[in-house]
């Protein structure tokens, strides 16, 4: 099979590697991808929101499935130009994409279907949340504890130019659960818990995420049943009575209140950084898992978990998230691999030859352990032995979790 993976970030690394190891797969093309899927398969300078040059690359291959990764272009409704012209594509419609890119339709969403999930507020006022309704690239969520954190939010949400939600503020530890989905059924994923915050101890704003870890000891088996009975086939009934089916990965992230896990958000795809801390513990094919949901048939795959914990460490430029890096070289990513570790590629180029920065985060380091600790350790161990002018990295991902609010 010939797969085409668009996007360019760490989680489409993520994906590209574990993709790459299917038996059923004989070629693997990216658009635009980066350096780190360039050692695994072709990539092509398409850009991802080109849903004109992606089909036309497409059909040249020919791909025999497209997989989406980043949620603009679905947004965008790419997947729609794909799968309208009779490409196989893995990624929700733009109407089922919705469900990311507008909160206030996702809120809608969960009240019809009866998802349990944060109140909606109709006035400003701490302790609360604000939400911007569109895209912000995970950086669109300010919690507001006082009057001055709510003025500086009420700012910043101003200066993006998009519509508030406003929801009150809940406390608990978050759990971030992943679900293929090919319109009717589910097959979930291992859950993970990521950590957005640019600072240790969720010091700073929001990011699109510094770290992420798996397994999450307190969800085994029957709870992440339960949350796909209450969460995640009620979203995909109901989208699908609206008749927006919904073929892709439907990714809750969840916050577990002392009244239940309820629904934070959406995303109509693979999250980054957690895809980095779950796939490396996926067995089972996940090129056929992927095809069969594409192709309305998903009760036909399965995946598993192995026991190894996993644990994923963001490496940001020093200016991250208010701005990227760019053309600052890279050192160490060959050492911190020989240790055993995975190094996902997230924003880095090639420059006469040698690995430079192109983004804000710029790469994932990885680590599998028989346990949660030993993961975090050799993560971190690797992570010492890569390089950059004002790298910065959270040196907590993984601790002993701390009752936060989001």
């Amino acid at each position: 099979m010939r797969v085409l993976l668009i996007g360019s970030g760490g989680r489409e690394h993520a994906l590209a590697w574990k993709l790459s190891q299917s038996p059923r797969l004989t070629e693997l093309h990216a658009a635009p991808g980066n350096p780190g899927i360039a050692q695994l398969g072709e990539c092509h300078p398409v850009r991802a929101e080109d849903g004109e040059g992606l089909l036309d690359l497409a059909h040249t291959l020919p791909a025999d499935l497209v997989v989406v990764g980043p949620e603009a272009p679905l947004v965008g409704g790419v997947a729609d130009e794909l799968r309208h012209a009779g490409v196989a594509v893995f990624g929700p419609s733009k109407d089922a994409a919705r469900i990311e890119g507008s909160k206030s339709f996702a809120k809608d969403v969960m009240r019809t279907a009866g998802i349990p999930t944060a109140e909606t507020m109709s006035v400003a006022r701490p302790p609360c949340v604000l939400k911007v309704d569109g895209l912000a690239a995970g950086k669109g969520v300010f919690v507001c504890l006082d009057e001055p954190s709510l003025d500086s939010a009420l700012k910043a949400t101003a200066a993006l130019g998009q519509p508030l939600v406003i929801e009150e503020l809940l406390h608990g530890e978050e759990l971030s659960l992943f679900a293929l989905a090919d319109g009717q059924n589910v097959v979930p994923l291992a859950p993970a818990r990521d950590f957005k915050r640019v600072g240790d101890f969720d010091s700073g704003p929001n990011t699109g995420g510094m770290g992420a870890y798996s397994p999450v000891s307190e969800v085994g088996a029957a709870e992440i049943e339960e949350l796909l009975e209450t969460v995640h086939r009620p979203a995909l009934a109901e989208l699908a009575r609206r008749g927006s089916t919904f073929v892709g990965l439907l990714y809750a992230g969840l916050m577990l209140t002392g009244d239940g896990p309820k629904v934070l958000e959406f995303n109509c795809r693979f999250g980054d950084p957690e895809t980095q801390s779950i796939l490396p513990r996926v067995r089972g094919d996940l090129v056929e898992a992927l095809l069969a949901a594409a192709t309305g048939d998903l009760l036909s795959s399965s995946l598993t978990a192995d026991d190894a914990a996993c644990v994923t460490v963001v490496l940001a430029g020093r200016e991250y998230p208010a701005r990227s890096d760019s053309g600052t070289p890279i050192a160490g990513v060959e050492e911190a691999e020989a240790t055993g570790a995975l190094v996902f590629h997230a924003g880095t180029a090639i420059q006469g030859g040698k690995l430079v920065t192109n983004g804000g985060r710029v790469l994932n380091v990885t680590a599998l352990g028989p346990s949660l600790d030993e993961a975090r350790q050799r993560a971190y161990a690797a992570c010492d032995l890569i390089s950059f002018e004002g790298m910065r990295f959270r040196r907590d991902i993984a601790s002993p979790p701390v009752d936060v609010a989001t």
